[in-house]
């Protein structure tokens, strides 16, 4: 069993493409958390994720709905007492919710974002290589 917080590029690729992504994101012994705030992320960049695709409008809902099903969305008040030590970490603004939540659940980050990895310590980071690694 693996605890992981999810970031936007993972929940992206998902949505995008058929591939590994997708299949380890509804991997039932892999337990996704997320910011409750990355379901307006999603909605804020769907019409480019929508030409990314090759998937309807109403295929790209169906794996949507899926996967908030799959993903443990948690309020940002439930981690806002880790936002001042995960902005001090956090390589880029965007990722401090995503650090906060890992600092909160102590649980690691899934990410494609290498410098996430490589310019903070705090938090431990499996890309979606590092996961295939792992068993998965």
């Amino acid at each position: 069993m693996m605890d992981l917080i999810v970031d936007a590029n993972i929940l992206f690729a998902a949505l995008i493409k058929n591939g590994i992504t997708i299949t380890l994101m509804v991997e039932p012994e892999i337990h996704l958390f997320a910011p409750e705030f990355l379901i307006e992320e999603v909605m804020k960049y769907r019409k480019e994720i929508e030409k990314k695709t090759k998937h309807s409008d109403e295929e790209l809902n169906e794996i949507f709905e899926s996967l908030k099903e799959k993903i443990n969305f948690v309020p940002a008040n439930e981690f806002q007492s880790f936002l001042k030590e995960a902005e001090k970490i956090s390589p880029d603004e965007g990722d401090v919710p995503y650090i906060a939540l890992a600092l909160k659940l102590k649980i690691p980050l899934w990410t494609n974002d290498r410098d996430l990895k490589e310019k903070q310590t705090k938090v431990k980071v499996y890309s979606t290589k590092d996961i295939l690694e792992r068993g998965w």
